[in-house]
């Protein structure tokens, strides 16, 4: 059994912008739940009782949210990464920190116990999880045979193939291996090149089941989908009279659910937050905490990130608005391009199919709507973008940003 893992969590996670311009990434909420907390448990499960977490970025808020580790029941430890000199250097810092095998995962990887057993099913010194994507061209593409690695091939094959799927068990040799490589083309040590350099010694382990690279603000829909479909029902707040409920819902602690409010699970409602009156709550939708949906407004398949409002005659669909962020009446998103094609969006000067046949808006932290804003599907707004009464938007606009 594998008592010690290493999460990789310094990172800043720009794919991810808006919402990590001031969030870590391994802190965003997959069903209400940090996707980190979410590694904790899982390794926790297959018996892990160390965990060494890599911080960086927003370290504190990181460090702050987990503590060290007594309210999951388990050791964390954490090392700072002062330079981020790319994914081989991140590793590099545990050396002389952690003996023995160990877990290696990246942080913002959906991994579960199942696959973590799997992947040290042989008691593999050295070992790999790859999986089996759509399009490679985001991921290195893997080659191996009898089981073993041959190549990694850097990001840029379009096309179906087999990927690095970022869960690894290693043990002292990868940091004599890291340290036998130079830096890449990117001025960076790259991990890749140093599994490279010790490719008949890593064992390749397929993964099962559902697996997502969260690399682009949109997984997070798609992995708040899967989740959702198995949330377990609690209600710890206040419903009152005249609430229609069908399907699971969870509603958190001093939460209310106002009458004449119709919930159609699953859905999942944090702590301190108010809906309705009259207000509609569709399937997928994740409040995460002090959020206000209020009368005659409509929420449907979207994350609002803590205390993100939609007050007053709204409506979201397949969206995220990040926190502190506050629709004005009658702002609505849409979600659905006319002719039904997948919807594209311009992120980091680029433009890219998100794949997604809905997507509404990924807004970033204090952004304020004026009444009766439109958005349009695929809109990204950085974070305190200010958009006056009566404006239609559409593509992507930076931080602190006016339209009128």
């Amino acid at each position: 059994m594998i008592k010690n893992a290493l999460i990789l969590a310094a990172g800043k996670g720009k794919r991810m912008w808006p919402l990590t311009e001031n969030n870590p990434k391994p802190l965003l909420p997959i069903c209400g739940l940090p996707i980190i907390e979410r590694q904790i448990y899982e390794l926790k499960k297959v018996g892990v009782v160390n965990i060494y977490i890599l911080i960086g970025y927003q370290m504190k808020d990181i460090s702050d949210r987990l503590g060290n580790g007594d309210k999951y029941d388990i050791n964390i430890n954490y090392i700072t990464q002062e330079e981020q000199k790319g994914t081989g250097h991140a590793v590099l810092q545990a050396k002389g920190i952690i003996e023995g095998r160990f877990y290696c995962i990246n942080g913002d990887m959906i991994i579960d116990a199942a696959n973590l057993k799997n992947l040290n099913k042989d008691k593999s010194h050295l070992a790999m999880m790859v999986t089996e994507v759509r399009d490679c061209s985001n991921f290195g593409v893997v080659e191996s045979k009898n089981n073993y690695l041959v190549s990694i091939i850097e990001k840029g094959v379009k096309g179906k193939g087999i990927i690095n799927a970022g869960s690894y068990i290693f043990n002292e040799k990868i940091f004599n291996a890291i340290n036998s490589i130079g830096k890449s083309i990117r001025d960076e040590y790259e991990l890749t090149d140093a599994l490279q350099s010790i490719a008949k010694e890593i064992k390749i382990v397929n993964h099962t089941g559902f697996w997502k690279d969260i690399g682009s603000p949109w997984d997070l829909i798609t992995a708040n989908e899967v989740y959702m479909e198995n949330i377990k029902e609690g209600k710890q707040g206040l419903i009152e009279d005249n609430v229609t409920i069908k399907g699971n819902l969870y509603l958190g602690k001093n939460s209310t659910i106002k009458s004449g409010t119709y919930i159609e699970g699953p859905v999942w409602i944090g702590e301190n937050c108010v809906i309705g009156p009259n207000a509609y709550l569709r399937k997928g939708t994740v409040l995460c905490g002090s959020n206000k949906v209020g009368g005659s407004s409509e929420v449907k398949n979207s994350i609002l990130m803590e205390g993100a409002k939609a007050p007053h005659h709204n409506y979201v669909g397949d969206s995220i608005i990040g926190k502190n962020s506050n629709l004005g009446s009658g702002t609505k998103i849409a979600n659905l391009r006319l002719d039904k094609n997948t919807i594209n969006v311009i992120h980091q000067g680029k433009k890219i199919d998100s794949g997604r046949r809905k997507l509404g808006a990924i807004i970033g932290d204090n952004v304020n709507t004026g009444i009766n804003t439109s958005i349009n599907a695929g809109t990204i707004l950085g974070s305190y973008v200010k958009i006056g009464p009566g404006a239609s938007v559409s593509g992507t606009y930076e931080s602190q940003s006016t339209i009128i």
